[in-house]
């Protein structure tokens, strides 16, 4: 089904007329808004804090920036495809729409399981990371020492109270987010920068990408893929720029723009900043600390190190509360990313319609919104009545799961480009040689190479939860819920058509035009 500017009225919440649908509240963010939603899903200060620490001591050692290299490489040639569907399909669902465009109904809803799924979880993981930072910070600082569980229920609940509101008041919270990541991980890295490095001054042969695919010690490539992974990992969020373009301004361009701005100042961001880091901290140093090797020693301390010797000891409280900001703000774009995917599912009537509203007043998916809400809570909630920890088990196996399947939905979406553009032969205006088939299919296989690594290296990535039931179930949810889709979609061909007909298909084409 396709809403035209016939169809709908553009006032936030109404609904369109007989067989019309509810509609987004367009208008709600520009450029800006949408890049900063983006890039605070991929939550730089949490990916830095987790990720880089990884990438160091168990991966690609001198060459942790330039595994970032390798990743902006690979990432900036997956959305160059991704951007050319975003010019001619405007939904919700994002990857939802363009695998069921690309490459069928079928396959169409089996990613769009796979894409709910992490989504949803990737709220209850990363509010896991918030609660365990949250409670860290006021126990050392305050002296109040508070069971994680209450930090948990008081970001989830904030979220959800936001989230009720239209997304310029999410857009201006991020915003604020990640402008203070920015400048405080910007302000180290500069710092190391200008004072000339560390012990083995600002080290060159670190961002040559050949370094990137050479692991750290004697593991050799089980470590460099490790590495490589974690640093794609960094990312998981940017493509969220495409579920916005129902509400924000002249979306034909913005989202386009936005996911490109996104992924390359995402790309080139990391590389300095890692690149800083291992200079400021020298080498070996770096290895040692990131690898746990040095007593007393943590991954933050590659951070909170400089960041003391450069700037004083008045950064370093900055920057703990900032990460706690920080995965806060990442949290609530996931749930952001969820509450559209389940909307734009309820709105084709594939779960319950109520999923599909709109705030009457705000324009939001707020039944959606609250769907979300519950789901992240019982997930915390399980986590929580289980004595589980919030970082080693709620945060850990919630984003290996979820990372796992958000990467094979990517991948489907990369193949669905020349799906769409060539063999379906749609928009020749815009099917190009190398933007719509060289570029999608390098990005696939290179997608695809992720995934492998995963797999591979999931037990070292999970760490201390790998003994876990849910870890060792991980690969086995994420085919069953693919296969539950495939099963679906099946189903509802054969008995529902008018519903299969629907699936991916709500689009709108008047887009361009508001």
């Amino acid at each position: 089904m396709t809403v035209r500017s016939g169809d709908a009225v553009g006032s936030a919440g109404e609904r369109a007329g007989p067989g019309g649908v509810d509609r987004l509240k367009a208008d709600s963010v520009g450029l800006a808004g949408v890049v900063f939603m983006a890039v605070a899903t991929a939550a730089p200060i949490t990916a830095m804090t987790g990720n880089l620490p990884i990438v160091i001591g168990q991966g690609n050692g001198l060459g942790a920036p330039a595994a970032y290299v390798l990743a902006t490489a690979v990432l900036t040639v997956f959305s160059v495809g991704y951007v050319a569907m975003a010019r001619h399909i405007t939904a919700a669902g994002a990857f939802y729409g363009y695998v069921s465009h690309g490459l069928g109904r079928v396959v169409g809803m089996a990613s769009g399981m796979l894409a709910l799924l992490a989504y949803m979880i990737f709220e209850a993981s990363v509010i896991g990371f918030f609660a365990y930072s949250l409670r860290g910070l006021v126990r050392s600082q305050l002296g109040v020492d508070l069971g994680w569980g209450w930090y948990a229920v008081l970001g989830m609940t904030a979220i959800g109270v936001m989230a009720w509101f239209d997304l310029h008041l999410t857009a201006k919270v991020l915003g604020v987010a990640l402008v203070l990541e920015l400048v405080v991980l910007g302000a180290v890295s500069l710092a190391v920068l200008v004072s000339g490095g560390g012990p083995d001054g600002i080290v060159g042969e670190a961002v040559n990408p050949l370094n990137g695919l050479r692991g750290a010690g004697s593991s050799g490539p089980a470590a460099a893929g490790l590495g490589l992974f974690f640093a794609f990992c960094s990312w998981v969020g940017f493509e969220s720029t495409a579920m916005y373009g129902e509400e924000s301004r002249d979306p034909k361009r913005v989202v386009p723009r936005a996911t490109m701005v996104s992924v390359i100042g995402i790309g080139l961001f990391y590389v300095f900043v890692s690149w800083m880091i291992l200079s400021g901290n020298g080498v070996e140093h770096a290895i040692a600390v990131a690898s746990g090797a040095v007593p007393g020693k943590d991954g933050n301390s590659l951070f909170l190190d400089p960041l003391g010797a450069h700037l004083g000891s008045w950064a370093v409280t900055v920057f703990q509360w900032l990460v706690v900001t920080g995965s806060f703000a990442c949290a609530m774009a996931f749930h952001q990313c969820a509450a559209r995917y389940l909307y734009a599912i309820g709105r084709e009537g594939l779960l319950h319609p109520a999923l599909g509203r709109t705030h009457p007043r705000h324009g939001s998916p707020y039944v959606a919104s609250v769907a979300q809400s519950v789901i992240a809570a019982g997930l915390v909630l399980a986590f929580l009545a289980a004595g589980m920890d919030p970082y080693v088990h709620l945060y850990t196996l919630l984003a290996l799961l979820g990372t796992m399947a958000i990467l094979v939905v990517q991948t489907l979406c990369s193949f669905a480009v020349v799906g769409y553009f060539h063999v379906q032969g749609r928009h020749p205006e815009t099917a190009h040689w190398c933007r719509t088939l060289l570029a999608p299919l390098a990005g696939g296989v290179a997608m695809g190479a992720v995934v492998a690594l995963l797999v591979v290296n999931r037990g070292a990535a999970a760490g201390a939860a790998a003994g876990t039931l849910l870890f060792r179930l991980t690969p086995y949810l994420v085919i069953g819920v693919f296969l539950g889709g495939i099963g679906t979609a099946l189903v509802l061909r054969r008995r529902r058509p008018e519903l299969y007909a629907r699936m991916g298909r709500i689009v709108l084409e008047d887009a361009a035009e508001r």
